[in-house]
């Protein structure tokens, strides 16, 4: 072997040592995990949302169609479009935050949101679920359901329920709202849920009364949902371990 040859090899033989001696080549840094909000400083919204007007008359629901549907109502349900109380408070309403809350992480609650068809009726009527939590269809009545879902961003379903006490799980996978839920059996049977990558959204009661907590510091975007009159939003900033108020008022369109 020439000497220029052993130069040559004797460079190669030592970077491959040094190669070797430094370890095999460097793999990819892990993920880093989102950052929990701290309940030492985390705020509050409280809120309570109105309307104002003339409120439409809820309509009887004539059930006659399915003797099952008319033997639990006993002629007395009534749409849930509007509820307005006799203050103005506005119920279903969804309300929640706007927010990609970029850098938390929020664990997803194991336990399934229950979506009861019972006196022929979904109940609740307006619900939220978190992304990757299961939504249990429940049939309480004796005659036959199904859940039809037409979401925008989700994949669409329609699953049937024949029996009384059977029950049916489905999961989200991206956040929308609002996603119409209705029994292509029974045409009165409708339902709103609300499907969030974070925990803060609520939906008000009769009382027209809601409540977001363990909101980590910041200026947030409010948004109010009816199906009926629509859309409000508005910005809030909470300080640490503030409790901050929003209110609504919403009328007809």
């Amino acid at each position: 072997m020439t000497s220029a040859r052993v130069a040559v090899w004797g460079a190669l033989t030592g970077a491959l040592l040094i190669v070797m001696g430094c370890g095999v080549r460097p793999q990819p840094s892990p993920a880093v995990a989102g950052k929990h909000v701290d309940p030492g400083t985390a705020g509050s919204i409280n809120g309570r949302i109105t309307f104002r007007g003339k409120a439409p008359k809820a309509e009887v629901i004539r059930m006659s169609a399915d003797p099952a549907c008319e033997q639990v109502s006993t002629g007395r349900a009534t749409t849930e479009t509007a509820l307005v109380g006799a203050d103005g408070a506005l119920a279903n309403v969804f309300v929640h935050i706007e927010d990609a809350f970029t850098g938390y992480e929020f664990d997803v609650p194991k336990e399934a949101v229950v979506l009861d068809q019972r006196g022929c009726r979904y109940v609740p009527h307006v619900l939220g679920v978190r992304v990757g939590q299961p939504l249990e269809f429940l049939n309480s009545d004796e005659t036959f359901h199904n859940a039809h879902a037409s979401p925008a961003h989700n994949t669409e379903f329609d699953r049937g329920e024949p029996t009384a006490g059977m029950r049916l799980r489905h999961t989200f996978t991206k956040p929308e709202v609002m996603v119409p839920i209705k029994c292509n059996v029974h045409n009165w049977m409708k339902s709103y849920v609300g499907v969030m990558a974070h925990p803060y959204f609520a939906v008000t009661a009769a009382d027209g009364a809601f409540a977001m907590n363990g909101l980590p510091p910041g200026t947030y975007r409010i948004d109010a949902w009816h199906e009926l009159f629509g859309e409000q939003s508005q910005s809030v900033t909470i300080t640490e371990k503030q409790t901050v108020s929003a209110a609504f008022t919403f009328q007809s369109k």
